[in-house]
């Protein structure tokens, strides 16, 4: 019959689960390393086939909601996600060198917290003033990444503009994903990149609106299509919108709202598109 953990020497069960802890580790590497071998067979089928995008935001995203949907435990869900934010990310620099841009204005801890949690070290952090300054940086880039404040900083204008453009950068992410009051790097970030000819995410659109002028019942309006007003500022043409709506709705039900508005005459330009958010309260208590 075997000792129960309660009969068995202290010290001597303390270097068993040590042996396991141990032997636990070398099996994540050896996972890790398999990974890896997988990802140099992905580059060599991607090169016959003419190459492609290394980034996938909806990949991407299914794996993120698949790990917080099983995950249990005395492990902070947060160091699951950052940890596996970085193995994407890095296997994805492997795929294809990349540098991630970020504006800074709005105060470096914040940014920089982002910046780490979700690409870690082994990516280049480039820091740059004002989001003009990144979109800019990405749009020279032979494939780098950007990262924006959702609310672009209050003296930003309206730097969504630059995204306008067939050929400029999108918006392709909005990080973090898992979404909870507590985040250690919560704060709304867009994640920008040239264009994506396949594996876009839109479960949300970003438009830029362009208005001659404020109309009262607009927000009213956006409501009934569940469009969000996400930053405006005024332009030489008028007032300038950036707004979110759910891939469900089209760019039509968007213009319907706008001229029930009042607003006829709007310009709505697509700027990128993201992975709807994971609430976190949706997991229950496990």
């Amino acid at each position: 019959m075997s000792k129960t953990e309660t009969e068995i020497d202290p010290v001597t069960f303390l270097n068993q689960l040590r042996v396991d802890i141990d032997r636990i580790d070398a099996s994540m590497h050896q996972l890790l390393m398999d990974r890896s071998q997988i990802i140099d067979r992905l580059i060599a089928v991607k090169a016959r086939q003419g190459g492609g995008s290394a980034f996938r935001p909806g990949r991407e995203a299914d794996m993120m909601r698949r790990i917080a949907e099983r995950h249990k435990g005395l492990l902070p869900l947060e160091t699951v996600e950052s940890i596996w934010r970085i193995i994407i990310a890095t296997f994805t620099y492997v795929q294809a060198n990349y540098s991630v841009h970020a504006d800074i204005a709005g105060g470096d801890a914040s940014m920089r917290d982002s910046v780490r949690f979700h690409f870690g070290f082994t990516v280049p952090f480039i820091q740059h003033q004002g989001p003009q300054a990144v979109i800019d940086a990405v749009a020279k880039s032979s494939g780098d990444l950007g990262m924006v404040r959702i609310d672009g900083g209050l003296s930003a204008g309206a730097w969504w503009r630059k995204l306008t453009s067939a050929n400029a950068p999108k918006i392709i992410a909005r990080v973090p994903f898992i979404e909870r009051p507590d985040h250690p790097a919560g704060m709304p970030v867009f994640v920008i990149s040239l264009p994506l000819a396949e594996a876009a995410a839109r479960d949300v659109m970003i438009y830029s609106v362009t208005l001659d002028r404020w109309h009262e019942s607009i927000p009213a309006q956006l409501g009934q299509v569940k469009a969000e007003i996400l930053g405006n500022a005024a332009t030489d043409f008028g007032l300038s919108l950036l707004l979110s709506l759910p891939g469900t709705k089209t760019e039509d039900d968007l213009r319907q709202a706008l001229r029930k508005a009042g607003a006829a005459n709007a310009r709505i330009e697509l700027v990128g598109s993201h992975a709807a958010r994971y609430d976190h309260s949706q997991i229950k208590d496990q």
